[in-house]
């Protein structure tokens, strides 16, 4: 009968985490789904990249699923919304059980997954590779970072891993429009 209340105390205890992390992985997700709306991003790329000069971008964010996923598309404005011919990647993040994820659709083909882990301040959320799949000859997105200034404002940093492991960093202030 120890034995039964042990594992039963285990098993609540157990769940109680499980319950805390998925709240805190949806408590993430719910001040991530406040960027919704349309931004007007600066964006400057290191090394610089001449032939991906984007120097004024637009991302576009709303909440789609009935609130369980938030769509994040990027584009340039003033060019055709053609995605054979111009970068216009899209990113979805969604909680899965305890975690908040991202997949990103990528330009050069595949698709990395990333897993979020949020600052003590609540200001930065944060991805890290997971996987991905999909066609690697040109590289892969591998982490980006969310800093919240205010309800108007927020920086994006992505990081793309060229091949041959050579990052390229690619900074974005946003403003809402």
């Amino acid at each position: 009968m120890k034995s039964f209340r042990l594992i039963l105390g285990l098993s609540l205890a157990a769940l109680s985490l499980s319950a805390f992390a998925q709240t805190d992985a949806q408590k993430t997700f719910t001040q991530l789904k406040t960027l919704a709306g349309t931004w007007k991003a600066n964006m400057t790329l290191d090394p610089p990249m001449p032939d991906m000069d984007m120097p004024v971008g637009e991302i576009s964010m709303r909440v789609t699923s009935r609130g369980n996923a938030l769509v994040h598309e990027m584009y340039q404005p003033g060019k055709e919304n053609d995605p054979a011919h111009f970068d216009h990647p899209v990113t979805m993040f969604y909680v899965d059980a305890d975690k908040l994820l991202l997949t990103h659709y990528c330009d050069a083909g595949n698709r990395p997954r990333m897993t979020a882990r949020s600052s003590a301040d609540a200001k930065t959320i944060e991805f890290d590779f997971v996987d991905v799949t999909g066609n690697m000859k040109y590289g892969h997105m591998a982490h980006a970072v969310f800093t919240f200034v205010d309800a108007n404002h927020h920086i994006e940093d992505w990081t793309f891993m060229m091949p041959g492991d050579k990052p390229m960093h690619a900074h974005m202030t946003l403003e809402r429009k």
